[in-house]
C-alpha cells in the first residue's frame, strides 16, 4: 500500500508563451501554482481562487481560462500564453498595454493582467469589436480601482490599433 505522504509527481509539457516548457506537479497543482512558483510567471495573479475575480486569466489554446481553477496537468500539450507574452520584446509595451497606459486604465495592477489576456484573446478573434462587445468581455473580472470607464477606452482605443486606424491623441479619462 502506498504511503499517504509520498504524492506523485507528473511532469508536464506544454509550450509556454510560443517557448517549450516543463514543470513538474503533483496532480491537484493549479496551473496559477504552476505558472507562479513552477516557472517564475509571475504576471498570473491569484485573486478571489474561485474563479470568481478573473485576475488569473491565461489563454489556453487561444481560449480565455481562469487558472485557478484550471489543473496544471490539463495543459500538457496545449499552448498556454500568459500576460507576459503581450509585450513584443524586453522593455516595449504591446498594443493593450501602451493603451492601458495612455487610458490610465489600472491604478493598483492587480486586475489588470486578466483583464488584458481576456481582450487579448477577444480581439485575436474579434479585431472589429465593438464597445458594447469589449464591456461585456470585461463584465467577468472584478477591478475595485478604476471603475471601469478607462479600461473600457483603452479596449476600444486598442482595437482601433489592432485594425490600424489612427488614434485621437489625447487620451479620453471618462
Amino acid at each position: 500500500m502506498p504511503r499517504l505522504d509520498a504524492v506523485r509527481r507528473h511532469e508536464i509539457v506544454f509550450s509556454l508563451n510560443g517557448a517549450p516548457a516543463r514543470v513538474e506537479v503533483e496532480p491537484r497543482t493549479l496551473l496559477t501554482d504552476a505558472l507562479r512558483h513552477g516557472l517564475g510567471m509571475t504576471g498570473t495573479h491569484v485573486g478571489c481562487e474561485h474563479g470568481v475575480c478573473g485576475a488569473c486569466t491565461v489563454a489556453i489554446d487561444g481560449e480565455p481560462a481562469r487558472a485557478c481553477l484550471t489543473l496544471a496537468v490539463a495543459v500538457e500539450g496545449c499552448e498556454v500564453r500568459t500576460v507576459e507574452a503581450l509585450a513584443p520584446e524586453p522593455g516595449r509595451l504591446g498594443v493593450l498595454q501602451a493603451a492601458f497606459r495612455r487610458h490610465h486604465a489600472l491604478q493598483c495592477g492587480f486586475c489588470t493582467a486578466g483583464i488584458l489576456m481576456s481582450l487579448d484573446a477577444y480581439l485575436r478573434c474579434r479585431p472589429h469589436a465593438t464597445r458594447a462587445e469589449l464591456t461585456e468581455v470585461i463584465g467577468g473580472h472584478l477591478c475595485r480601482c478604476t471603475g471601469y470607464a478607462p479600461i473600457i477606452a483603452a479596449a476600444v482605443e486598442a482595437a482601433a490599433v489592432l485594425r490600424g486606424e489612427s488614434i485621437e491623441e489625447t487620451p479620453s479619462h471618462a
